[in-house]
């Protein structure tokens, strides 16, 4: 998805006068659909709901199935198809916070300490950060984003974590575990685990779900505090859309994110599993609440 950013220096420093529409039709819960209103009730979402619920700004600049993207080749290993996703998916989200973190002339950023005290989204989560002492504290959304990212890169950048050497390379379909017998290719005391035969480590998986679900808690600030201002505002929010269905429908095929780490976005994979964003048959599709989401798109009027 590299080519969704092509044009991301350009608009950076650019004035913009675009606004969303004023009346969406979004916070009227009076209507039909009341399965639908309850559910959406108990996500306690605030009134008007976010511009992003809105079906008219849930769209994508691509389309198509986004489960051939997340979906692995027969040849390659487990292990390395994960290690792979995480590279990727933490490339295309850090294109989008260095928009939030770009130094204007004063030196402000758009997300600061007082605009964004405490890493959020929305009111009802709110996230911490593990100190030296392993005690959790509040920390401004800048400084958290900034420490997590440090955090991720060093994880992938440690080679015992994300071992690079080629010849661990292993491949999914090897001619020759069909003629080796099997106890001559493990061991009742052999403790296997993903991505083993690849070099990576027995907490690999842990280590990758950890970083899928900290990517995860930044896509949300992203949504919550920044759709508008600037993604909106610069015309970006199609790119957003795009990069955040793709991370969610990978992170749930793969294991990386559980149903309950959804929370603060689930209103969202609601809608996309009604309008077909996320196809059936998929894990992010079972996690989302059909209700709901048809009841986003009847507000919108896109029903």
């Amino acid at each position: 998805m590299s080519n969704l950013f092509s044009g991301i220096n350009a608009r950076l420093r650019g004035t913009s006068t675009r606004a969303p529409a004023q009346n969406i039709g979004m916070d009227d819960a009076g209507n039909a659909g009341a399965n639908g209103d309850d559910v959406l009730s108990s996500y306690h979402l605030p009134r008007p709901l976010p511009l992003w619920l809105n079906a008219q700004y849930a769209k994508h600049i691509v389309k198509g199935n986004f489960m051939t993207l997340s979906a692995r080749p027969k040849t390659v290993e487990q292990g390395e198809w994960i290690a792979h996703q995480v590279v990727e998916h933490y490339r295309n989200l850090w294109n989008f916070v260095r928009v939030i973190h770009e130094k204007e002339d004063d030196g402000s950023t758009i997300c600061n300490p007082q605009t964004c005290p405490r890493m959020s989204a929305g009111a009802n989560h709110s996230f911490t950060w593990l100190n030296y002492k392993r005690e959790p504290v509040e920390l401004p959304a800048y400084e958290y984003i900034t420490l997590m990212q440090r955090w991720i890169s060093g994880k992938i950048d440690d080679t015992n974590i994300f071992p690079t050497d080629t010849n661990g390379v292993s491949y999914a379909q090897n001619p020759s575990i069909t003629t080796t017998p099997l106890s001559q290719l493990s061991s009742p005391e052999d403790k296997d685990w993903i991505g083993k035969s690849s070099g990576f480590p027995e907490n690999f998986v842990e280590v990758c779900q950890t970083i899928f679900r900290q990517m995860f808690r930044v896509y949300a600030h992203l949504y919550w505090a920044h759709f508008i201002d600037p993604f909106y505002h610069l015309n970006l929010e199609k790119q957003l859309n795009s990069c955040f269905s793709h991370f969610v429908l990978t992170a749930c095929a793969l294991d990386m994110l559980k149903p309950q780490e959804l929370e603060p976005m689930q209103p969202l994979i609601d809608l996309w599993a009604s309008n077909g964003t996320f196809p059936p048959g998929s894990k992010a599709y079972e996690y989302a609440n059909h209700k709901a989401g048809e009841r986003l798109m009847q507000l919108a009027n896109v029903a």
